[in-house]
């Protein structure tokens, strides 16, 4: 099924960020690019962020050194949920069990076949609504609910 996705990444992600839009364009997907010059990733991951929690896009791809930095800044956006992931099982669970609608990779840690591969799972993988993983999820939000004012952040 095809899906429109927001990628971006911090300038040392660039190369492998370019590759990913070509593959996600060759699974026949819709890609925006939101960027690569922007060193303070924060700024990249806020957008993509911003996008795929208001649903004006399906999924987000964020890029840095590592991918921590991307998700941390994306996991601050309420109704984003952002993981770094590097391997088969961990992506497809990422989203099956755990409904990440934003996918982080390490462009330093991580080659570009690899990355590729994961991004196939992960983009071929739905959650599984009502499943084994549905209470946890519900509690996740719940929580997200709990914590979602401004003066209750940092706490």
């Amino acid at each position: 099924m095809k899906k429109t996705i927001a990628i971006g990444c911090d300038p040392n992600a660039s190369e492998l960020k370019n590759i990913l839009i070509l593959h996600l364009q060759t699974l026949g997907h819709e890609v925006t690019d939101y960027g690569s010059d922007n060193p303070i990733y924060a700024d990249t991951s806020l957008e993509v962020a911003r996008a795929v929690a208001a649903k004006k896009q399906d999924r987000g791809i964020l890029l840095c050194g590592t991918g921590i930095g991307v998700a941390l800044a994306a996991n601050k956006v309420l109704g984003a949920y952002a993981a770094v992931a590097s391997d088969c099982y961990s992506v497809e669970r990422s989203i099956k069990s755990n409904n990440v609608n934003i996918l982080t990779f390490g462009a330093q840690v991580m080659g570009a076949e690899l990355a590729k591969t994961l991004v196939t799972i992960w983009m071929d993988s739905e959650y599984e609504i009502g499943g084994r993983s549905e209470a946890k999820i519900q509690r996740i939000y719940e929580i997200e609910n709990e914590f979602s004012t401004p003066t209750q952040l940092h706490a």
